[in-house]
């Protein structure tokens, strides 16, 4: 355990899509039914708001009806079980949803927003948000209307926390990739970033990213069950092993 008591963790929607959040890259994810362009860019916002507000009320709905899993709560108690110790878990995700959070997790960096929060792109800001978003919103703080959406991260913009991230893997321990496909950029280069400096990396996937060759370490399965296990044995004292 000693080895390992600085940890970064980067979770993908691999992890939530057993609570039943949909995922946005697989045949039958979000992108295979929504053209991004339209929903998910700056472009498309401007070109007709309606949609989008629309598109992203939908997924806001939705949250309720999911809960997190045993793979967040395995995260919430690791993080805790360093804390206790003197050691810190730092948990990055690109998910929008509230599963981390819910499952116990104290402190989330979401690199492409958050699906509960909304911006005015007038006065910027950034607050709580559980109701629909229409093109008809009143900003809570400059009170104009017009200028509300969703606090994501677009195509095209840049994601958040990435001087936090750069920070975290720079003195951490291990970086740990969880349910991502390795194509989405930056966070996909996150794992380049660890081997430069010397930071071994572990990538618990339900099957190989595309850029799985960089890792030191795999296990391969549903999030549930190697997300836990791993978590446990980690806390026990036992180092990241391939399986």
């Amino acid at each position: 355990m000693a080895d390992y008591r600085n940890i970064v963790v980067l979770t993908g929607s691999g992890i939530s899509a057993e609570s039943g959040v949909a995922t946005f890259r697989d045949k039958d994810g979000v992108w295979a039914q929504y053209d991004y362009r339209e929903v998910a860019t700056p472009e498309g916002f401007a070109a007709n708001p309606a949609l989008v507000h629309e598109f992203y009320n939908a997924r806001r709905r939705a949250l309720p009806g999911v809960q997190p899993n045993a793979a967040h709560r395995a995260l919430a108690e690791l993080e805790a079980g360093l804390s206790a110790r003197g050691g810190r878990l730092t948990l990055i995700t690109q998910n929008v949803d509230d599963l981390h959070e819910r499952g116990g997790a104290k402190d989330v960096l979401h690199m492409h927003g958050e699906l509960l929060k909304a911006t005015c792109t007038l006065c910027g800001d950034i607050r709580e948000w559980r109701e629909d978003l229409c093109v008809e919103t009143r900003c809570r703080l400059c009170r104009r209307e017009g200028a509300m959406r969703p606090y994501v991260v677009w195509f095209g913009e840049t994601p958040r926390h990435l001087g936090d991230a750069a920070d975290a893997i720079m003195s951490a321990d291990l970086f740990v990739s969880i349910g991502t496909s390795g194509s989405v950029y930056p966070a996909a280069g996150f794992v380049a970033e660890a081997r430069a400096l010397g930071v071994p990396a572990m990538e618990l996937n339900l099957e190989p990213s595309e850029n799985a060759g960089l890792f030191d370490f795999s296990r391969y399965g549903a999030a549930t069950e190697v997300v836990p296990t791993w978590a446990a044995a980690l806390l026990a004292g036992d180092p990241p092993t391939v399986s």
